[in-house]
């Protein structure tokens, strides 16, 4: 009997907690306050941030296996990369470069350098001063997609430009 009361109880606490509804941190209507923390506003992203060129740009170009020229898709997307910096002179770039896990580190390296080169050099054709890109090889230290196929390593040969 003491143990049937002191489960029912139990249960009651149980249901109790469930059934009550939290109440929200802030009363904002939506009107597109600016988050400092993520760059985003209640309609997307702040124009210009980050998180701006990450969605509506692009922030990354693929290369095929050992190779680091650039694709006709590597192309447009460095069109959209080269408009935006246009748009937002203030805004630098560094460009990283990144293999998949195949060669040894020392020629992944090599070749990463040789991919975010590629990204630089098509960005300052396009109108960019250099002096807004840096570039930096993780040849095959940082990737993206884990996996020993195909699938992964084409997601993990890729240049990635990110905003300073």
């Amino acid at each position: 009997m003491r143990i049937t009361l002191v489960s029912l109880f139990a249960a009651a606490l149980l249901l109790a907690a469930c059934e009550t509804t939290p109440e929200t941190a802030g009363t904002g209507t939506g009107t597109g306050a600016s988050t400092a923390t993520t760059g985003t506003t209640a309609r997307g992203p702040v124009p210009g941030s980050k998180e701006d060129f990450v969605a509506n740009v692009g922030d990354r170009v693929f290369f095929a296996f050992d190779k680091s020229n650039l694709s006709a898709d590597a192309s447009r997307t460095l069109e959209r990369q080269a408009a935006w910096l246009r748009q937002w002179s203030n805004q630098r770039l560094t460009i990283e470069g990144h293999c998949d896990e195949r060669g040894t580190r020392e020629y992944n390296l090599a070749l990463g350098e040789r991919r975010a080169n590629a990204v630089k050099d098509y960005l300052v054709a396009q109108g960019i001063s250099a002096s807004r890109l840096s570039t930096i090889s993780y040849g095959k230290e940082r990737p993206v997609v884990l996996g020993s196929n195909e699938a992964a390593w084409a997601q993990n040969r890729r240049g990635v430009s990110v905003p300073q």
